[in-house]
């Protein structure tokens, strides 16, 4: 079987780092915060085994792909455009576009913007969601004591100084408290203190049992080079991308979709998130399927890649 390359690719005017496997019908795979191309890992290899081309690009601000210093460089249609640039690039006519976390509202938008290049899309942890009446922000919690992550989050300097303090303490933080095991143990990170900071909790005395050492060194070399403003800059444009979506309201994806995630997972217990995936079909008329998976976290292909692998290969055989 062939083994993961990469090269780099100038597209929508920056540099994108690619990791490709696999020859046959291109899946376009976008990672979420705090990660990179190598959470796909186990999904390229499996795509690559049954006749795909597995596609993984370090997302704009992540890895060794350009990281534009204005924050208004990242909204969703730059993140989109990155997307269609980098099929241009490899001559690639359309493919399937798979996303998780924020990947998950750029593979969904991807699908909405231009079903001639995505002709079908899967989306893991966070559901379509379609534009609200208001600016997102303004409907986060916030108390005197603790607001919502996304919030603290939208201080430039902030959240990253926080973490570049510790960066391998940071991230096995992150990676565990949003994991099963974490979400099992009460760990708590949707609401953050102010006065103590992002990631306050104690550091967790192992690793989640699907990450080993050698996953948190990939992670923790990437941000320990790159830091993570330009991954923060995406949670900077949420209520940016709500004012330049006016003319999406209301329209729906019409290609193929499928939709997992995981009974543990942090953004699926976000207050109102059941009634969003409940109706998502109202939105989405050709989802053709909503996959629970039980006992998994946030890090739905990561956690649960062999469930994730069949399910993502049994939709992509089920296309036209």
């Amino acid at each position: 079987m062939s083994l993961v390359t990469h090269r780099f690719v100038e597209a929508n005017g920056i540099k994108i780092h690619v990791a490709e496997q696999g020859e046959g019908p291109v899946v376009l795979l976008c990672h979420g915060f705090p990660e990179s191309w190598y959470s796909w890992r186990h999904q390229m290899r499996a795509l690559a085994q049954a006749g795909f081309r597995a596609i993984a690009p370090d997302m704009r601000g992540y890895g060794q792909t350009g990281r534009p210093v204005a924050i208004e460089d990242y909204t969703i249609f730059h993140l989109v455009g990155d997307m269609v640039g980098l099929l241009d690039a490899l001559g690639v006519a359309e493919a399937v576009i798979a996303g998780h976390d924020w990947g998950a509202p750029v593979a969904w938008s991807a699908a909405m913007f231009r079903p001639d290049r995505f002709r079908a899309v899967m989306g893991l942890s966070v559901p379509y969601r379609p534009r609200g009446l208001v600016p997102p922000t303004s409907r986060m919690p916030k108390s005197e004591t603790a607001m919502f992550y996304q919030l603290y989050f939208q201080e430039p300097g902030l959240a990253e100084a926080a973490m570049a303090a510790d960066v391998r303490g940071a991230l096995h933080k992150l990676l565990y408290a949003s994991s099963a095991e974490g979400f099992r143990g009460g760990v708590g990170l949707a609401m953050v203190n102010p006065d103590k900071g992002y990631l306050a909790m104690p550091l967790p005395d192992r690793l989640p049992a699907w990450l080993d050492e050698a996953d948190l060194d990939f992670y923790t070399r990437e941000f320990s080079r790159t830091g993570f403003a330009g991954a923060l800059n995406w949670y900077r444009n949420i209520d940016r991308n709500w004012a330049l979506t006016g003319a999406f309201a209301k329209a729906p994806i019409r290609v193929p979709a499928l939709y997992m995630a995981g009974d543990k997972d942090l953004v699926t217990a976000f207050p109102g998130m059941d009634k969003v995936i409940a109706t998502m079909g109202e939105f989405v008329p050709d989802l053709r399927g909503k996959i629970t998976l039980s006992e998994c976290g946030h890090w739905t292909q990561q956690e649960r890649p062999d469930e994730v692998n069949a399910a993502m290969l049994a939709f992509l055989h089920q296309l036209s």
